[in-house]
């Protein structure tokens, strides 16, 4: 049996899809503003990272990541770095960016505030509207070969290497 080429590309996207994550939240919505509770605390918030959940990876997922990532700073900002969870894990619970509800084992690197850990929005005054990408990276390795000292600049290159799925919830905030 001879398969066309739209065929071809037909059960390609059919099993791209059925493989697809998504990554949800209780306490945000795709394109809208974030609550003041997911505001940093500089900015009168109370910085506690989102109730977050998503749908199994592809086979070959060995662990997971999240970042949250500012696209409107020049040259972007990291929020949230948290990676080493468990394969096994599906949901992360408000403020587990926090000092609780991490998974054991789960490492969170250095925001762009310089700490380890969840750091809400806080764009500068009149700045416009800032776009905050939520990215759950299902990885082929089990383990990220850092730790909580590592930043964006060291992390980031390793999860595009090794992710085998992403996605992305995208909020927006400004002041």
């Amino acid at each position: 049996m001879k398969l066309s080429i739209p065929a071809v590309v037909g059960v390609m996207l059919v099993a791209a899809q059925a493989h697809a994550m998504e990554l949800t939240s209780a306490n945000i919505a795709n394109g809208a503003s974030l609550s003041p509770a997911q505001v940093h605390a500089q900015c009168g918030g109370g910085n506690q990272s989102p109730a977050l959940s998503w749908s199994d990876g592809p086979p070959e997922t060995k662990s997971y990541a999240l970042t949250v990532f500012d696209t409107d700073v020049h040259g972007g900002w990291w929020h949230w770095l948290v990676f080493n969870i468990p394969a096994n894990i599906r949901s992360l619970p408000t403020d587990a960016g926090g000092t609780v509800g991490l998974p054991t084992g789960a490492v969170q690197a250095q925001n762009d505030f310089g700490v380890s850990g969840y750091g809400g929005a806080c764009p500068p005054s009149g700045s416009g509207t800032h776009h905050y990408e939520f990215t759950l990276w299902a990885l082929d390795a089990p383990n990220v070969p850092f730790d909580a000292k590592a930043t964006g600049a060291n992390v980031g290159p390793f999860l595009k290497a090794h992710a085998v799925a992403t996605s992305k919830l995208v909020a927006v905030y400004q002041r």
